[in-house]
């Protein structure tokens, strides 16, 4: 069997720290090397045997992944909020601990997917960004009122038809200029992001999976564009648990003394463990694709008497919206995988089994 090298980088703007270990755990290297393409293929292409690489997710992780993939075995970028290190911390003891992980398999990985995704992933994060962009300057605005008493509800206050009706409303010069100021920057968003939308759902259009996804009730264009963008293939998940767990869908539950032991025998207690609300490690984007996609087909569109049936027989309305959520994510994966197209008569609102 050949041998095997374990190497922990800890990646930095201007250097990056290497650490090598072998199969026993001893470290046989180590290198201080500038953070460039050519000086980190060398120094991988210096090392014999199967090489396996660890980095954690952060700025560089997409350029470099790309950088060292083909010339490795292995390459794990991992999730730095699971590595945690007590004690002293420089950058050689965090590239040793990467590299001890590497070789115990402790590390939880970060998918990277295919490079022919990076377009429409970035036109996903243009369109977000402007989005985000938008409240944030809605928000300044409205606090700018509330800070003096006026009221503000609705969005009567963003159009340019009300817009001097409302500067008027400001008595305080500064005020009024800074309002005015955020409004039009409001409305040069407006602008960009219906650039970005349009891009979006054009380069989202491209992709051969784009047509599987239609007619999923909830899922409009953008919706689809942004699943396409940052799922990049159901094949990751392999059931609709992983995948309701990266999307913010998987019920936690906690559980402690769960045996006893009854006439000298072991036995597990009937008491289950009790439900502790929905997982907070998920992807915020998809989570808010599918809990809008809920929302739209609760009140129109195929699943509308199912969820109205739910509520009719007493279940929570937020309850029943949370079912619903899951029912479409799983069935986005499950049809995504298999190439099919949505059909009702096959996907009812069934029980879901968490």
């Amino acid at each position: 069997m050949n041998d095997i090298k374990y190497i922990g980088i800890d990646v930095h703007q201007s250097t990056s720290v290497f650490a090598v270990r072998d199969r026993q755990g001893e470290i046989i290297g180590e290198s201080i090397l500038k953070t460039n393409p050519s000086a980190i293929v060398d120094f991988l292409k210096g090392q014999r045997g199967t090489v396996r690489v660890a980095f954690e997710e952060g700025t560089y992780s997409n350029w470099l992944y790309d950088v060292i993939k083909p010339h490795v075995s292995r390459v794990i970028v991992c999730d730095p909020r699971k590595n945690k290190i007590d004690g002293n911390k420089t950058d050689k003891i965090d590239a040793r601990k990467l590299a001890e992980l590497l070789r115990l398999n402790a590390l939880s990985a970060v998918y990277h997917g295919e490079q022919s995704h990076q377009t429409i992933k970035e036109y996903a994060r243009s369109y977000l960004n402007l989005q985000q962009d938008s409240v944030r300057a809605m928000n300044r605005v409205k606090a700018i009122y509330r800070g003096r008493g006026i009221g503000c509800r609705g969005r009567t206050i963003y159009g340019p038809k009300n817009r001097k009706e409302w500067l008027d409303k400001l008595e305080d010069r500064g005020a009024r200029c800074r309002a005015e100021r955020l409004l039009k920057q409001l409305e040069f968003f407006g602008k960009l992001r219906i650039e970005a939308q349009k891009d979006l759902v054009r380069e989202s259009r491209k992709q051969k999976d784009y047509k599987i996804l239609k007619g999923i009730p909830g899922l409009g264009s953008i919706r689809k564009a942004l699943i396409l963008a940052f799922v990049i293939t159901p094949h990751r998940f392999r059931n609709k648990r992983q995948f309701w767990t990266y999307t913010g869908f998987s019920v936690v539950r906690r559980g402690s003394s769960e045996y006893e032991i009854l006439e000298g025998e072991l036995q597990r207690k009937k008491r289950k463990p009790l439900p502790r609300g929905l997982n907070h490690n998920y992807h915020r984007v998809l989570k808010d694709v599918f809990k809008g996609a809920a929302l739209t087909a609760a009140y129109r569109g195929p699943f509308k008497p199912l969820f109205d049936q739910r509520v009719a027989n007493g279940m929570a309305e937020n309850l029943a919206l949370l079912t619903l959520a899951r029912k479409i994510a799983a069935i986005t994966l499950a049809i995504w995988k298999k190439g099919e197209r949505f059909d009702i008569e096959r996907h009812q609102l069934s029980e879901q089994k968490t």
